[in-house]
């Protein structure tokens, strides 16, 4: 086979053009991310049922907590009344009838903790006549690693008691327990146990590392479905995420209705997903910062998930206000000088610097429709007309704000179609009206395949941004609850290949970004994901792998690159003297590839190559069954293509 690279065609490459997307999904953040290894450390969460304008929500402040030891005589009921915060009232009262007993958390599936390793540990408590010591320990099987007493004080007042604790040996799968000496009665709330050695007091380390290793050039957040919720009220929102972490309004996750059906009787076992916003938009900033990685910040324009709802508010409501004032605050945090509302409280969290927000998305998988009132009385949506007031609100006073936009949920569908004719249209009149726009497909192998020369009829002038996609591999367990197998080479190598297409479309094509990021083993609503993790480890899938090539490895220019044979797929990028093609066999045969051009490119002098057999995947025990490695070229222009892989050949003059 021939592969051919030509300068006829020379497209400028965005530089960071690969990012990430981050939804709080798959117990991504709470759970995963952020490093908090407690459960509804905060008494807040809740239970949430039903399905589409029926959602039953149950405060359950007592979940994930139960009594310790079991059966100890010790009582445990949820109050309210003279809470720690007004914003977050439920707090835990804890009666213990006799000595040495307590209350333990569930911490997902137990916490983990390292030899020698350092955890901040926190939690506030009022007295009002108990005078003995409370104990904090992490232990399994009678082992303790940590334990740390401190004496309470009987004042009636909320005390916060926080310290740094040295674990004596690594546990698995522990109880994180607390404990009276004395039998008494305390008040206990926002109990904390994060690892000394979490990025910024925050985000969980390995985690955060994967994330780096991509090199992202920017980061897309914080969804998503969660962006627009389940109900306008149950919408992110993010004014409610910065400042004290005691005081951010717990909220429940879109995702704790997921899959409701009647089989199930409208409720799953993740119904008490929810979000304490220990993360929140000043500490995603921070992480964009962290990761180098450009911020883009998605917000609701007052319609609920199309998917789950048929909430919005309408066009003429003056409630649509506070929506677009949330857009322009958002902007001002971010940017604005410290003799600003919200640039003051940016100095004021500790970054008195702008955070330079370039991108601004507005809206996520929406699209013009007319769903029916609940009072049975039709009335579109208005998704157009919105964004267009949105659009003209925003850079009426940030000209320089890269407005991102959004063409719905699906490809290859007359949704699609319709909101790209309105968005080229509006482009016509007004070339800023969006950077660009996001489409979303989660897609077989086949149609991936089929589909990589899609952009290459894209008009001209109108650019993309492939904001969430994934191959979904027939019977390989995608989109359902817990399927590492999801992440299979076939679907890696699939992706691939249309990346080629993206690549050699680089000037419609701008960014794009895997979907999703995370996934916790036991806790997973979604698959495929792009990393997976436990309490103690995480590990990277050959579609992580696929997304890194692809970052490290893009020039400053796309030329123009062609093969000869069925079943192969190319692309190349140009840097200074280096010259980057990518290369995919989805045969079942080895190949014989000569490359060839129009212009010296010089001598091949590696071969980063990434292959597997079509149903392999890597595994938490097995975390690099495919993963790239480097091949020593044995001739200048020419290689073998094994079956089944993806290369990328890097030439220098």
């Amino acid at each position: 086979m021939k592969i051919t690279i030509t300068e006829k065609t020379k497209i400028p490459v965005k530089e960071g053009g690969v990012g990430l997307f981050f939804e709080d999904l798959n117990y991504d953040l709470d759970g995963g991310l952020y490093a908090e290894l407690l459960e509804n450390r905060n008494f807040e969460a809740k239970d949430v049922s039903g399905e589409w304008d029926r959602y039953v929500v149950r405060p359950d402040g007592g979940y994930a907590w139960e009594v310790f030891p079991e059966g100890a005589d010790v009582a445990l009921k949820i109050k309210t009344d003279r809470p720690l915060y007004a914003e977050n009232p439920h707090y835990m009262r804890m009666v213990c009838r006799t000595d040495g007993v307590g209350m333990k958390n569930k911490a997902y599936d137990g916490v983990y903790v390292e030899k020698g390793k350092e955890y901040r540990i926190s939690f506030w408590i009022r007295s009002y006549d108990y005078r003995g010591r409370a104990a904090v320990t992490v232990q399994k099987d009678g082992v303790k690693a940590i334990e740390k007493t401190v004496k309470v004080k009987p004042d009636g007042k909320w005390r916060r008691c926080a310290f740094s604790v040295k674990a004596k040996t690594s546990l698995d799968r522990a109880d994180f327990t607390f404990t009276l000496s004395k039998a008494g009665m305390v008040h206990l709330d926002c109990f904390s146990m994060i690892p000394e050695d979490a990025v910024i007091g925050v985000f969980r380390r390995d985690l955060f590392r994967l994330m780096k290793d991509l090199k992202p050039g920017f980061l897309r957040f914080p969804g998503g479905c969660v962006v627009e919720g389940n109900s306008l009220q149950n919408r992110y929102l993010w004014k409610e995420s910065v400042g004290a972490v005691e005081r951010r309004r717990h909220n429940w996750n879109r995702w704790a209705v997921h899959a409701t059906c009647p089989e199930n009787n409208f409720r799953t076992d993740y119904s008490h997903y929810g979000q304490t916003l220990g993360v929140g938009y000043y500490e995603y900033f921070r992480l964009c910062e962290l990761l180098g990685a450009k911020p883009l910040p998605v917000l609701s324009v007052g319609i609920a998930c199309q998917y789950m709802s048929t909430e919005f508010v309408p066009l003429d409501d003056p409630e649509l206000e506070s929506y677009i004032q949330d857009a322009l605050d958002l902007i001002e945090f971010a940017n604005g000088g410290t003799d600003t509302m919200w640039g003051k409280l940016r100095a004021e969290l500790g970054h008195p610097e702008p955070f330079r927000l370039e991108y601004l998305g507005v809206g996520n998988e929406q699209w013009e429709a007319s769903p029916r009132q609940k009072d049975g009385v039709e009335r579109p949506n208005e998704f157009y007309k919105r964004f267009e007031l949105f659009e003209r609100r925003i850079h009426a006073r940030y000209p320089e704000i890269k407005i991102v936009g959004t063409v719905g949920p699906t490809v290859d569908s007359e949704t699609h179609k319709s909101a790209w004719e309105w968005t080229r249209k509006n482009l016509e009149s007004n070339p800023s009206f969006v950077y660009c726009s996001d489409e979303h497909f989660y897609v077989s192998p086949a149609w991936l395949y089929s589909h990589t020369d899609v952009y290459d009829s894209y008009p001209r002038g109108a650019l993309v941004y492939a904001g969430e996609y994934a191959a979904h591999v027939p019977g390989s367990g995608c989109a359902l609850f817990n399927a590492p197998q999801a992440n299979c080479w076939e679907g890696a190598l699939a992706e691939a290949a249309f990346m080629t297409g993206m690549e050699r479309n680089s000037d419609v094509v701008v960014m794009k970004s895997y979907a999703p990021l995370f996934g916790r083993l036991g806790y997973t609503e979604w698959s495929p994901d792009l990393i997976w993790f436990d309490g103690k480890r995480a590990y990277a899938t050959a579609n992580y792998y696929v997304q890194m090539l692809y970052s490290l490895y893009t020039g400053d220019f796309a030329l123009g690159a062609e093969t000869d044979a069925e079943n192969t797929y190319v692309s190349a990028t140009a840097r200074d003297v280096f010259l980057y093609v990518k290369a995919v066999n989805a045969s079942d045969e080895e190949l014989e590839a000569e490359i060839e051009g129009d212009f010296d490119f010089g001598t091949l002098t590696r071969i980063i190559s990434l292959k597997g057999e079509p149903g392999d995947y890597n595994r938490i025990d097995a975390p690099d069954r495919i993963v790239p490695v480097e091949v020593a070229p044995t001739a200048p222009r020419s290689l073998k293509l094994p079956p089944h892989s993806f290369e990328v050949l890097v030439f220098r003059k």
